[in-house]
């Protein structure tokens, strides 16, 4: 069940609701398939090192580090660093997929993407 919720979730721009979402189910789904009641003073951080399961915060982390290792100029690179050309619209942007990755790693975003 779990892989078919998280299908993709690589290309995903989480929100913090939506990432709120994910763990709630996930440590739900796993609490039942490990037989540990609520009730049961684990935390959630103790069945998923029971479980072994990568979180869909992982899966991403690891996707970025696969592309930024490209050599040269791919169409996932350049859609990662935002080179895409034309001018974006009115208003608030939209949460995207990049920003997880710097509030994740901590790190400016002239610093996220080496050449």
């Amino acid at each position: 069940m779990w892989p078919v919720a998280t299908y993709g979730c690589e290309s995903w721009p989480l929100r913090k609701n939506e990432e709120t979402c994910l763990d709630v189910s996930e440590t739900k789904g796993l609490r039942k398939i490990l037989q540990v009641s609520w009730t049961a003073k684990k935390t959630n951080e103790w069945v998923l090192n029971k479980a072994g399961v990568d979180t869909a915060k992982a899966r991403k982390l690891a996707y970025y580090g696969h592309t930024t290792r490209k050599h040269g100029s791919c169409p996932e690179k350049e859609t990662i660093q935002g080179t895409m050309p034309g001018a974006r619209r009115r208003g608030r942007p939209c949460k995207a997929w990049m920003d997880n990755i710097k509030t994740w790693i901590g790190i400016p975003e002239e610093d996220t993407m080496p050449e």
